[in-house]
């Protein structure tokens, strides 16, 4: 089969995979730097060919409740926003985890806090991977590199938040966002029929089947002894997730000296740098989390007992670095680089970074 190649922003390439998913819905507000996801879904104007809803809600709250009610029954739906709007869906994603609801959420990061600026951040690093939300629960956090991976990753999303109940998140920066890159469009998926969602989703609340109950979707549990049952139930989904689900990227790191972690636009940029690093015969090797919850801890631990030093390249304050260092425990030095307010750097700066705090 020939294969569809177009050029395209990540944004437009997250559009475009979700109609080719056979997503249900897509309920979201405009917000830069990720507009450009229902812009283009409304340009395509799936409605038409795949029968899938494409709504811009009142506001951001308004916005996740649709998606809480259309994953209550079983069907693929999603949103997206920039950080200072998924900090507006927190308690409509806490929800969506605490009734164990299948959902797609994209977050294409910009600097803050508060309205902040509309240049590339990495800092709701914290926000996704430690809930965000109140309450003890994870979102499968996805961290894509390269447009073909905002495309891929809708699909990968989807099928884990379906697999395990839970809600999925990708991650992304601004830079991955607005960027234009050649990306391979997956094929398309039929949507589901409803007859085959209540087979795959037996929880799903469709209406009251002939002969039983009707289905409850709620995360409102007021006695204690079973809200624990539930958390406890909770904490061994993310177990099972975290014993199979972790997923990361290593170059270079086979023989190397020094190790950097970076995710996302960052880990781009971090591989110029160890290509520099090289031309001074210098052996850095880079380890890029594509899951950043669950986090691949026991290979950056496995990294730590050999190289002399590690360092967490990001675009905040320094966020990730923190579970860089529980995972190496003491074993080596950990240090951060960042910058912040949307000044991307430079490979020569990490480089010079690593050499300051490292070497």
């Amino acid at each position: 089969m020939k294969e569809d190649i177009k050029l395209m922003k990540g944004n437009e390439a997250i559009a475009h995979a979700a109609i080719r998913y056979g997503a249900d819905g897509y309920f979201g507000y405009p917000i830069t730097p990720q507009s450009e996801v229902m812009e283009t879904l409304m340009e395509e104007m799936p409605w038409e060919t795949t029968g899938m809803v494409v709504l811009q809600a009142e506001s951001e709250v308004a916005a996740i409740n649709m998606v809480y009610g259309g994953a209550s029954c079983g069907k693929a739906v999603m949103t997206s926003s920039s950080s200072p709007g998924v900090s507006l869906k927190q308690e409509g994603i806490s929800y969506l985890a605490g009734a164990e609801l299948p959902c797609l959420i994209v977050n294409v990061m910009r600097g803050g806090p508060g309205l902040g600026t509309i240049q590339p951040s990495q800092a709701d690093y914290f926000q996704a991977t430690k809930g965000g939300g109140h309450g003890d629960y994870h979102l499968i956090t996805l961290a894509p590199a390269s447009v073909q991976e905002m495309a891929d990753f809708v699909a990968l999303g989807f099928d884990l938040a379906f697999k395990y109940r839970n809600p999925a998140i990708i991650l992304a920066d601004g830079i991955i966002g607005q960027m234009m890159e050649k990306v391979v469009l997956p094929p398309f998926r039929k949507r589901r029929t409803e007859e085959k969602i209540r087979a795959q989703n037996p929880w799903a609340t469709l209406g009251k089947p002939k002969g039983r109950k009707r289905n409850v979707i709620t995360s409102l549990e007021l006695d204690p002894a079973i809200m624990e049952q539930n958390n406890i139930r909770f904490q061994a989904t993310y177990k099972r997730i975290s014993e199979n689900e972790i997923r990361f990227e290593e170059i270079n790191c086979e023989n190397a000296d020094y190790l950097i972690v970076a995710f996302g636009s960052m880990s781009r940029i971090c591989q110029k740098t160890i290509e520099l690093a090289a031309e001074e015969g210098l052996k850095i090797g880079l380890l890029r989390p594509i899951t950043l919850w669950p986090f691949p801890s026991e290979a950056i631990a496995n990294h730590a007992n050999h190289v002399k030093g590690i360092l967490s390249a990001e675009l905040n304050a320094g966020q990730m670095v923190e579970d860089v260092r529980l995972a190496v425990n003491g074993k080596v030095k950990v240090e951060h680089f960042g910058r912040l307010g949307g000044i991307v750097p430079t490979p020569d700066e990490v480089l010079n970074a690593l050499k300051e705090k490292l070497m």
